[in-house]
């Protein structure tokens, strides 16, 4: 329930400075991707094309993507743009840091896409999410929470 309001943008009912939702990760259907899962998470903050995601789960482009899609229901690259948000609302939720700088730390290279696809994925801006969910007015933490695999709608 915690997941579908935070997804809605939907503030829990709650007082104080508590989180909005406990991050936690879901089994992946199939292990096999898991290493690579783990990799692009750990890499979010840094520039990731298909080729080098290829790379590093040892397999052609194509057969990446069919395996991908599979067992996780996107493509890689709609993963990777997922797990950023995902990220960027953890750090919105529970951080005092500014819309650039979370820019930078979920690989975005500039404030105005990160704004755009925000805003097309959630229906809301990263300001307005923020205020939303309260996470200006907590204290600044630094840690970056791990990404949640299910994938956000992109659509109307």
């Amino acid at each position: 329930a915690a997941d579908v309001a935070r997804l809605m943008v939907m503030p829990l009912e709650r007082d104080g400075g508590q989180a909005q939702f406990i991050v936690h990760e879901p089994p992946a259907s199939d292990a096999t991707l898991e290493p690579l899962l783990q990799w692009m998470d750990r890499n979010l903050g840094r520039p990731l094309g298909l080729e080098e995601i290829s790379r590093q789960a040892a397999m052609s482009t194509r057969t990446l993507n069919r395996r991908f899609r599979e067992q996780t229901g996107t493509t890689p690259l709609q993963w990777l743009l997922t797990a950023r948000i995902r990220r960027a609302q953890a750090l919105l939720e529970t951080t005092t840091l500014s819309v650039e700088q979370i820019t930078v730390r979920v690989g975005f290279e500039s404030a105005v896409t990160f704004r755009e696809r925000f805003s097309r994925m959630l229906r809301i801006s990263p300001t307005a999410y923020r205020r939303t969910m309260g996470g200006a007015s907590m204290p600044r933490d630094d840690t970056e929470a791990s990404c949640l695999r299910l994938p956000l709608r992109d659509g109307p």
